[in-house]
């Protein structure tokens, strides 16, 4: 299992819900942080909590529906003169859902691909090639188990996107100890989830962030965060490690 101590970890939407928690989870284990948000007074809470706790850790912003937006963001972290190992692309938005939904409008799809493919896919881009250079790296892309919902339709294919940009993105590495692999926190109660959902947002943890801690060389994955639910994270990376097989035929 990974060690992510004194490592450095990027995290979006960490101001709050899933994020802010893997934040939270990540610093307890002495894991060094970067933290994004669309706003950086979002996060100073989040920011002056993991600093307590003794870790390094800067803040970000960036509207993640524009890319110019991002690039700049991404900039500014390189000038922290930091390696980034781990990054976990938490934030998404969950555009609208749609009961008539044969006039779902095209602006569904527009934002909902620029914030949950697009950015993500960006920082895949730019954070992986550095990894693959120091032969070491994990990444984390939040995806949806919804289906078969098209009154979600904007949101759930940008989601099958980044799923399909994980897993082809994976078999370049695979092998190797870089790792991208997709997770899904479930149905939580989330500013995105709803206060209808079902879970609460504690139940994705430990299983958010066992993308960050498995060491056995396998991407492409969907770890399943309720699947670990009350775990501890060795006994998650145990499971992972031992059920969970890359979708790659060699």
């Amino acid at each position: 299992m990974v060690d992510v101590k004194n490592r450095w970890a990027f995290i979006t939407g960490a101001a709050r819900g899933i994020g802010y928690l893997t934040a939270l989870f990540m610093a307890e284990r002495g894991c060094n942080l970067i933290l994004h948000s669309r706003d950086i007074s979002h996060t100073e809470k989040i920011l002056s909590e993991v600093k307590a706790m003794g870790v390094q850790a800067y803040a970000v912003a960036a509207e993640l529906s524009d890319p110019d937006s991002v690039k700049a963001m991404l900039e500014e972290i390189d000038s922290f003169g930091v390696d980034v190992d781990i990054v976990m692309n938490n934030a998404g938005m969950q555009i609208a859902y749609r009961n008539d939904y044969f006039k779902t409008p095209v602006e569904d799809y527009t934002k909902s691909f620029k914030i949950n493919t697009i950015a993500p896919a960006m920082i895949c881009y730019h954070f992986m090639p550095k990894m693959i250079k120091r032969d070491f790296g994990r990444i984390i892309n939040t995806t949806s188990g919804i289906a078969l919902e098209p009154e979600q339709a904007g949101y759930s294919a940008s989601k099958a996107a980044l799923d399909k940009i994980t897993i082809d993105l994976g078999s370049t590495v695979e092998g190797t100890d870089v790792m991208i692999n997709l997770t899904d926190p479930g149905w939580c109660r989330t500013d995105l989830g709803g206060p209808h959902a079902p879970n609460a947002p504690e139940s994705a943890i430990p299983g958010i962030a066992v993308g960050a801690f498995v060491d056995d060389k396998k991407s492409g994955r969907y770890l399943n965060a309720p699947y670990f639910s009350g775990m501890t994270i060795e006994e998650a990376v145990a499971k992972a490690e031992a059920e969970f097989d890359s979708p790659y035929k060699k």
